[in-house]
């Protein structure tokens, strides 16, 4: 016969609770820790988006605002501070000023980086706390994030004008070998003698005008083209070019890839053509007087964003384009501002010497042009405008006008 005792040591009944309760603790510490896990994947992937954002933001920035402010107070900084600091992380801002945002070089060494590093971290007093994590001594945990975006160099584009003029050069001397410079839009890209009497003896000039074009990473040679710092807002008054003079202010007709005759060409001033045309490509003159379709294709353009104008005094005088509506507003994106290809004027140029039938058109860079007007006489006047454009090739240049705004980091 059992004691008392006996039969409460052998007593099971109620086991079965206690092995539920510390199944059910189990099961709620895994749960609360998976769920603490799953808020900091989430907020880690909130900070990225944060610091993706406000490099992207930041490299707009560059190209858009301007390329060389670079201050804490600047465009740059300001519009990466801004775009990363609208996304939260975990409902909360996260913690971001001018001393995060960096500018590193790229690989070949140019400028045209930025980083930007946002924090939830105890060291900023904004960490993300804990739900279990605190029962184990954890209360906060430290999140933060990296990006790095760039405007570099563009190599090819799309939706690009039907008329090219010569990139810019280093101006010597005119035609008959008299020094003329420096560069400005009316001056004439000059070989050989145009001028005087060695000019039908194709007798090369003294002093040469000087082009040199984007060039691949890693060369000894400084490009002359055009550039957003120095250019920016220039007004340019292009005239078709009948004759065989190089000059900024002459455009030449040419077919885009798959367009031919005038109802193409006017169709290509209004509307994007789609075929990409890259730096190398040749570019097909347009034979024959392409100043009435010239006429109704900017006329066509100009209608799609009647109120559009340049402002010179935005950006501290370097100029943008405004919507004219109401409110007034800055627009980079008009359609109003084309892609105009560049032409390398050497090529052109020693076509002409050496009898070629047809213009040497060869592409060698590209020009963001805002159209403000067309006159009776059929010339284009606008502003040199930023503009971005495509990287498709493995070549890297240096010296491109259009940029390539991308998340590299």
């Amino acid at each position: 016969m059992f004691s008392p005792f006996a039969r409460i040591r052998n007593d099971e009944r109620g086991m079965s609770f206690v092995f539920v309760s510390l199944g059910f603790l189990a099961f709620l510490t895994a749960t609360t820790l998976a769920i603490d896990v799953g808020m900091f994947m989430t907020g880690r992937s909130q900070a990225q988006n944060s610091a993706d954002a406000g490099a992207l933001s930041g490299a707009t920035a560059l190209v858009f605002d301007s390329f060389t402010d670079r201050t804490p107070s600047g465009p740059v900084v300001s519009s990466a501070l801004s775009a990363a600091r609208a996304n939260n992380v975990i409902s909360q801002p996260v913690s971001v000023g001018s001393g995060d945002v960096e500018f590193p070089n790229d690989p070949s060494g140019q400028p045209t980086r930025v980083k930007v590093t946002v924090y939830r971290t105890s060291a900023r007093s904004n960490a993300v706390p804990t739900l279990m994590g605190r029962l184990f001594g954890v209360s906060t945990v430290d999140i933060l994030a990296t990006a790095t975006a760039e405007a570099s160099p563009a190599d090819s584009a799309t939706c690009v004008l039907p008329f090219t003029v010569p990139d810019k050069w280093i101006e010597h001397s005119d035609g008959k070998g008299v020094a003329d410079g420096p560069w400005d839009p009316t001056k004439m890209f000059d070989l050989w003698y145009t001028k005087g009497s060695n000019q039908n003896g194709g007798v090369a000039l003294p002093n040469p005008d000087v082009y040199v074009p984007p060039q691949p990473v890693g060369s000894s040679l400084t490009p002359t083209g055009f550039t957003l710092a120095a250019d920016r807002g220039v007004e340019l008054t292009l005239k078709a070019n009948n004759t065989n003079n190089v000059s900024p202010s002459l455009y030449n007709p040419w077919d885009l890839p798959g367009s031919t005759g005038g109802n193409d060409y006017r169709n290509n001033i209004a509307d994007c053509n789609t075929n990409l045309v890259k730096i190398g490509d040749n570019m097909v003159p347009e034979p024959g007087d392409m100043s009435g379709p010239t006429k109704q294709g900017v006329k066509d353009l100009i209608a799609k964003d009647p109120n559009a104008y340049w402002d010179s005094n935005c950006d501290n005088g370097a100029g943008c384009v405004m919507s004219g509506g109401s409110p007034n507003t800055r627009d980079d994106n008009s359609p109003r501002v084309g892609m105009v290809p560049l032409y390398d004027p050497s090529v052109y140029a020693n076509g002409q010497q050496s009898g070629k039938s047809q213009p040497q058109l060869q592409v060698v860079n590209y020009l963001g042009f805002f159209v403000e007007k067309i006159t009776a006489g059929g010339d284009v006047l606008g502003r040199i405008a930023p503009i971005v454009a495509l990287k498709t090739g493995n070549t890297s240049y240096v010296g491109t006008f259009a940029k390539v705004i991308r998340l590299v980091q």
